[in-house]
């Protein structure tokens, strides 16, 4: 019988074989997740020699819940993650109509997951579209509670938004068009501050040079501009001793002091040619939501695709881990799924756990599958001389190539 994972102090305690729920999601979630879960195993097996393992829980969120209970996402489920504060789902669909907009935004806010952060990298012989895909070595952290995700909107013609215009005409002199609908955009000191603290904190431990605040500040002066002031004040003001701004970098004839990390900003759409043109001078970029829904999509392209991208949402004592793509009900049952989201995610999660050993088998599996060219159908027809294998096909590749 597996054990709750415990958070005291800020610090997660993690037994050796703790529950995990896992949400297999809608779609092709179920056949992804058949061939993640022997990936995770057995790299946890071979890492610690049967010392460690995880026991698995199966909870039900999204349309395959609500056809089983009527329930998007049912409080057995909620229950269960807040007991045991990690889990990884497959990708879910919201039908709908049917109560809150999005499965994964409820989840999110449920447990205050507010960064969502997403490495991307290229692993060898994955088709791309850009010239050196493996140029591209970025960890995004999208802030994940605000922004336009925070839903707050109101349709034309409606009193509600009736009364918003006139209070916007009130306070600003602006007459809106009256058959416009209108939504809200909060931006927060608070929210911007730990979203920015857990970037510095992941390039300190994981020694990344840079961290980039990503923002249109130049037209939303209070929004995306106070994102940008304010990644700079908690940069300063608790990070002072080991990060420096780019502006102190040029006064110092470009040299950047042994141990130091380097804070500099970029206008979003600026950003866009950049990771396109000199994605190399880019290491880890902290986003808005809305920024960081966009970038982290065209950075996965970049590299392959979001058949390969991971994605994590952490909160303070809770996380959930996560393919990134749809749930591609065309294909779902067929086996023709790519798996490697998910897996790649399984290794995050591990990572989290303080399981490093683990993860890094998961990884190294990956890269020497596909190096290898075997991969599913989505990849191979892509590439030159592969050997295309179904999803779990996959998953056994990489369990053998560790």
């Amino acid at each position: 019988m597996g054990k709750a994972i415990d958070f005291k102090e800020n610090v997660l305690s993690v037994p050796d074989d703790p529950v995990i729920p896992v949400i297999p999601g809608d779609g092709i979630g179920p056949d992804i997740w058949s061939a993640a879960q022997p990936v995770l195993d057995a790299a946890v097996a071979r890492a610690y020699g049967g010392k460690r393992r995880i026991e698995w829980l199966p909870v039900a969120a999204g349309e395959t819940a609500y056809n089983a209970t009527g329930e998007l996402l049912p409080q057995a489920t909620v229950d269960a993650i807040r007991k045991y504060r990690i889990a990884i789902k497959g990708p879910l669909t919201t039908p709908v109509g049917k109560g809150f907009r999005s499965v994964n935004v409820q989840l999110r806010r449920t447990f205050d997951l507010y960064a969502c952060i997403r490495p991307v990298r290229h692993f060898p012989c994955v088709p791309s579209p850009v010239k050196d895909p493996d140029s591209v070595d970025m960890v995004v952290f999208r802030e994940n509670t605000e922004d336009l995700y925070a839903g707050i909107e109101w349709d034309k013609d409606t009193p509600e938004v009736k009364k918003v215009m006139d209070l916007i005409k009130e306070l600003t002199g602006t007459e809106l068009r009256p058959d416009s609908a209108i939504g809200i955009k909060p931006i927060s000191e608070t929210g911007s501050k730990r979203l920015v603290r857990s970037a510095i904190r992941y390039a300190i431990a994981h020694k990344r040079p840079s961290v980039t605040l990503v923002h249109k500040g130049n037209i939303m002066k209070f929004t995306e501009g106070g994102f940008r002031r304010w990644g700079y004040e908690v940069a300063a003001e608790e990070f002072g001793d080991v990060t420096i701004t780019a502006a102190d970098v040029r006064k110092n004839g470009g040299v950047v002091p042994d141990g130091r990390i380097v804070i500099q900003d970029c206008i979003t759409d600026a950003m866009f040619q950049q990771v396109l043109l000199h994605p190399a001078d880019y290491s880890v970029l902290a986003l808005p939501n809305l920024n960081g829904d966009y970038i982290s999509d065209a950075l996965a392209a970049q590299v392959g695709g979001l058949g390969m991208a991971p994605g994590s949402n952490i909160g303070d004592g809770y996380a959930i881990f996560e393919a990134t793509h749809g749930t591609a009900p065309d294909i779902a049952g067929t086996g023709k799924a790519n798996p490697g989201s998910l897996i790649l995610s399984g290794a995050l999660l591990l990572d989290h756990l303080g399981w490093g050993e683990a993860a890094e088998l998961v990884r190294a599996g990956v890269t020497n599958a596909v190096s290898a060219k075997i991969v599913t159908t989505d990849l191979a027809r892509q590439m030159t001389g592969a050997t295309e294998v179904s999803c779990s096909a996959f998953g056994k590749a990489v369990c053998d190539m560790m």
